[in-house]
C-alpha cells in the first residue's frame, strides 16, 4: 500500500512544506485579507510575462469575468471557446450576459484554428484560447484570425502556466490572459486566480477600475480555503483506507471544506463567491508554489517522457501529441472502453482523471442552460468518451509512475488475449 494515494485530484501538487505554510498562514489572522504576499505574486507576474499591471483574484473564472467587462463584452455579443473544457469557462461569459459559442478541437485537444471562420458573426467580440493540458495551441494561427476580424484574443492558461510554444511563454501572445490558482493546476493555492491585458490602455484602465470595486471574500470562506492543504495532510494517508474518505465526506457535508464547482455553476449561475480579489493568505500559498514552477514542470515534463518511452507500443492505447515545450498538467491517453480501464485502476485504489469525459465538465452540466447543444462538436464529443487522464502532478514517485505503467500493459494484454 502507498503511503500516499495516487490520486490526480487530490491535492495533487501538497508537500510538507506547503501544509507548513498553510499552517502559519492560518494563524497569522490579521493578515488573511490584506497583506505583502499580494504583492509579491503580482511582482512575479509582471517580471515573468513582462508586463506592467497584474491583477490577481479569488478564482480564474473571476479573472475571466473581469477581463470579459474590461472588453465591454455583454449582452448581444458573442466568445468563442472550444468544446472538451470545464464549465467554469463558458459561465462567465454568460454572467456578462454574452453568449458562447462552441467550436470543436483538432488532435491537440484545441481549438481547431482551420474550423474557427465558420463560427465568426457580426456579433462576435472575443476568441477564447485553452491550451488544454499545458499543450500549446496553434495560437499563432489563431492570432492570425483574431487580427483579420478585429477580434480580441483571451489565453486561458489555467493549464499552461510555464509552457512555451517557439520559445515564447504561453500567455504573451493574446490581448489578454488569465490564470487559474485552483487545487488541481499547475500552481495551487486552493482557489485563485491572476489576469493581465497587453497593450489596450483603455481596457486596461476598464480592468484596474473593476479590480478596485472589489472587496476580499469573507473570514469564514478564507478558512475553509486554507484549511484544505491541511486537512487533505491527514486525509491523504487514510485516503485508500476508507476513513480518509469518510473524513473529506464529513469535511464537505459540514462545509468545512469547499468543492472546486458550485451545483448552480452547472446551469450557468453564478455563485455567491465571484467574483473578489484573491484574499493574502492565499496569495501566501501561491507565491510559495510559484518558487517551485520551474521544478514542478520540469518533474511534469520527465514523467510525460516516462510515459511516452512506456506506452508507445500498446496495442489501443493513444498517446497525446509529443510537444517537447508542453508541460502536461495531465498526461491524456485515448482508450475505447474509457470507463472500464478507469475501473479496473479503482480496484487498485488508484484514481485517474476524467477531464472531459463530458465535453463540458463536470458531470451535471446542462447543457441548454450554457448554449450548447449536444452533437455540435462531433470531434471533441468523441475525444470526450475516449479520455482519461495520467497523473503527472509533482509528487509522483517514479515507483508510482512505474506501478500505472505496469497496470496499463496488464490491462493491455488481458484485454488483448479475448
Amino acid at each position: 500500500m502507498f503511503d500516499r494515494p495516487i490520486a490526480i485530484s487530490l491535492s495533487p501538487n501538497t508537500k510538507p512544506d506547503d501544509v507548513r505554510q498553510a499552517a502559519s498562514s492560518l494563524l497569522n489572522i490579521y493578515n488573511w485579507q490584506k497583506g505583502s504576499w499580494e504583492k509579491k505574486v503580482i511582482s512575479w507576474f509582471k517580471k515573468y510575462f513582462q508586463v506592467n499591471q497584474v491583477y490577481l483574484f479569488n478564482s480564474g473564472r473571476s479573472a475571466l469575468y473581469c477581463l470579459l467587462k474590461s472588453f465591454n463584452i455583454g449582452p448581444g455579443m458573442e466568445v468563442i471557446i472550444q468544446s472538451f473544457t470545464c464549465v467554469a469557462v463558458p459561465d462567465p461569459i454568460i454572467w456578462v450576459g454574452a453568449k458562447p459559442v462552441y467550436s470543436d478541437i483538432d488532435n491537440s485537444l484545441n481549438i481547431d484554428p482551420a474550423q474557427l471562420t465558420q463560427y465568426i458573426t457580426d456579433k462576435t467580440k472575443a476568441i477564447i484560447v485553452q491550451h488544454t493540458f499545458g499543450i500549446p495551441a496553434q495560437i499563432h494561427m489563431i492570432k492570425k484570425i483574431t487580427q483579420k476580424y478585429n477580434l480580441i484574443l483571451i489565453e486561458d492558461c489555467a493549464h499552461s502556466l510555464g509552457a512555451t510554444h517557439q520559445g515564447k511563454r504561453i500567455g504573451s501572445f493574446g490581448d489578454a490572459a488569465f490564470f487559474s490558482f485552483g487545487r488541481d493546476k499547475v500552481i495551487s493555492s486552493v482557489f485563485g486566480g491572476a489576469a493581465f491585458i497587453r497593450n489596450k490602455s483603455e481596457n486596461l484602465k476598464n480592468l484596474s477600475n473593476i479590480y478596485s470595486s472589489l472587496s476580499y471574500p469573507d473570514y469564514k470562506w478564507i478558512v475553509k480555503q486554507v484549511i484544505h492543504p491541511l486537512a487533505f495532510f491527514f486525509i491523504l494517508p487514510l485516503y485508500n483506507y476508507y476513513l480518509g474518505k469518510f473524513i473529506l465526506y464529513c469535511f464537505q457535508k459540514i462545509t468545512l471544506l469547499s468543492k472546486p464547482i458550485e451545483p448552480i455553476e452547472l446551469t450557468g449561475g453564478l455563485p455567491s463567491f465571484i467574483p473578489y480579489k484573491l484574499p493574502n493568505a492565499l496569495a501566501r500559498l501561491a507565491y510559495h508554489q510559484l518558487k517551485k514552477l520551474s521544478l514542478f514542470n520540469v518533474r511534469r515534463q520527465a514523467i510525460a517522457r516516462f510515459y511516452f518511452r512506456q506506452l508507445k507500443d500498446i496495442n489501443n492505447i493513444f498517446l497525446p501529441p509529443d510537444n517537447k515545450e508542453a508541460i502536461y498538467l495531465r498526461f491524456n491517453i485515448l482508450v475505447k472502453n474509457r470507463d472500464k480501464l478507469y475501473r479496473f485502476f479503482r480496484q487498485y485504489h488508484i484514481l485517474l482523471g476524467l477531464w472531459y469525459a463530458n465535453v463540458i465538465d463536470p458531470a451535471g452540466v446542462e447543457f441548454d442552460k450554457i448554449a450548447y447543444t449536444k452533437g455540435s462538436s462531433e470531434y471533441a464529443e468523441k475525444m470526450a468518451s475516449l479520455s482519461l487522464n495520467l497523473p503527472t502532478y509533482p509528487s509522483l514517485t517514479d515507483k508510482d509512475s512505474g506501478y500505472i505503467v505496469e497496470l496499463i500493459r496488464k490491462y493491455a494484454d488481458k484485454n488483448n488475449r479475448r
